[in-house]
């Protein structure tokens, strides 16, 4: 492979990179550039995405950069006859507790100043509560339902355990095809003259320029090739660290190993209606007696009979004439290094069944019996502590980073794309972006906020 020389250089072909490219292309006219990924575009987390998306977190600043990028989602959902497949039946945050007051006010830090315009409390069955459906995503309503009523969740949401007490019904909420959404860009890439190149990224020399050593595939070991470039965009999802440290620049994230699975619902368990649905509760799992001393019994099992946090997630999947549901529980609190076929935990289906079935005590029919065949698949959460993004200049000049989009990265993709190649360009920048830069870290105010903060939007 002969040197080739280019401005623009974007190492990694997930969603964020496609959308820093597209952005930069589109609306920059920056079109000398090119896209380098070792494996398919879109092939490692992004394949593996909830192809979920909502407005709402514990912070102005998250609320504004993700609210900004489903306009760009809608956007091109109009300009594409919805080619993205985008929804909206939105958000369910289930609990159990009895009172909602701290949920109440996470929604109001959240949303700002009109916050109140924004959130509808409804704690008798009036009427006058707009159940999701499948009508086009343009006339669904915007801000947030408290159903503080129990007969009135029964009725809407036939199935959830009868002690939830109260839904937070997220409404700007819903799914996506995050692999239609890339291709959509990519496209548009090519058709401006932008190249993605399928090579392994072995070094990066720089002598005033970015010179990338390369090689033709995954497991190559020899030199095969360079590409000459003055910028250079890391965008490599789970090996942001290890493309920043050939800059000798150590980034502030972790990778966080996650799974799912996804089965054909039989039972008819959950209704196709059903937005994306999590469970903000704790729980034991419900193990009987000679399965908890078992599990007990070992070192390697003993944490699954502990309580274990809130945040398993559930939603039909394939669409309203589909028959699968998926479920995801993003538990696992420990780092670990990235690898391109990230490893399974055989226990994970038996723990997640069992923990929607806390939710909705339907899924116990499943028990020993998932229908087959399934899937169980795993991806990673690159996140950093606060778990917002990293966007903007990497530290080393001409170089500039895009990641850290932990499992929000389909629904963020568009802004933080955007708001990359605003850097890249020497455009003018929104007001979050600072916040979302390396900078954030000499904000000691803003670092004090962060810290303090009872959620980070973690679901």
């Amino acid at each position: 492979m002969p040197l080739i020389d280019t401005d623009i250089a974007i190492v990694g072909a997930g969603i964020a990179g496609i959308a820093t490219a597209y952005y930069l292309a589109d609306k920059h006219g920056r079109r000398d550039l090119v896209l380098l990924d070792a494996g398919q575009p879109m092939g490692l987390t992004t394949a593996q995405s909830g192809e979920n998306y909502r407005d709402w977190w514990p912070h102005p600043t998250m609320v504004a950069f993700t609210g900004h990028s489903i306009g760009r989602m809608e956007q091109i959902a109009c300009d594409t006859d919805n080619a993205i497949h985008l929804t909206r039946r939105g958000y369910l945050l289930a609990t159990r507790r009895g009172t909602t007051q701290a949920l109440v006010e996470q929604l109001l830090a959240g949303y700002g100043s009109d916050a109140g315009e924004r959130v509808r409390l409804h704690d008798a069955d009036r009427g006058d509560y707009e159940a999701p459906s499948s009508v086009p995503w343009e006339r669904a309503p915007g801000g947030i339902d408290v159903i503080a009523n129990r007969a009135l969740i029964a009725r809407h949401f036939p199935g959830l355990d009868p002690d939830v007490s109260t839904l937070l019904h997220l409404r700007r909420a819903g799914d996506l095809s995050a692999q239609q959404l890339g291709q959509y860009m990519l496209d548009r890439i090519k058709a401006l003259g932008g190249r993605l190149r399928r090579v392994c990224l072995r070094a990066i020399e720089n002598d005033g320029a970015f010179e990338l050593v390369l090689s033709e595939g995954e497991g190559n070991g020899g030199e095969s090739g360079r590409i000459r470039c003055r910028t250079l965009v890391n965008a490599a999802g789970p090996f942001l660290n290890r493309v920043a440290g050939m800059l000798d620049v150590a980034l502030p994230v972790e990778n966080l190993l996650q799974q799912k699975i996804a089965f054909e619902d039989r039972a008819g368990v959950v209704q196709r209606q059903t937005p994306f649905t999590v469970d903000l509760d704790s729980q034991c799992l419900d193990w009987n007696s000679e399965e908890r001393d078992l599990l007990a019994g070992s070192e390697q099992t003993s944490w699954l009979t502990r309580a274990l946090p809130g945040g398993i997630h559930c939603r039909p999947e394939g669409g309203q004439q589909g028959t699968w549901v998926k479920l995801g529980w993003a538990y696992n609190q420990t780092a670990s290094a990235p690898h391109r076929e990230p490893p399974l935990d055989a226990y994970f289906p038996d723990v997640v069944l069992r923990g929607a079935a806390a939710l909705r005590p339907g899924l116990r029919a499943y028990y020993g019996r998932l229908p087959r065949p399934f899937a169980h698949y795993s991806g990673y959460y690159t996140m950093t502590r606060d778990n917002w993004p990293l966007v903007g200049p990497l530290g080393v000049k001409g170089s500039f980073v895009v990641g850290a989009l932990s499992g929000f990265g389909t629904m963020a993709a568009c802004a933080a794309g955007e708001l990359c190649a605003d850097w890249v360009a020497d455009a003018p920048l929104p007001d979050y972006a600072q916040d979302l830069s390396l900078a954030r870290y000499r904000n000691k105010t803003l670092m004090a906020e962060l810290a303090a903060m009872a959620s980070r939007g973690v679901l």
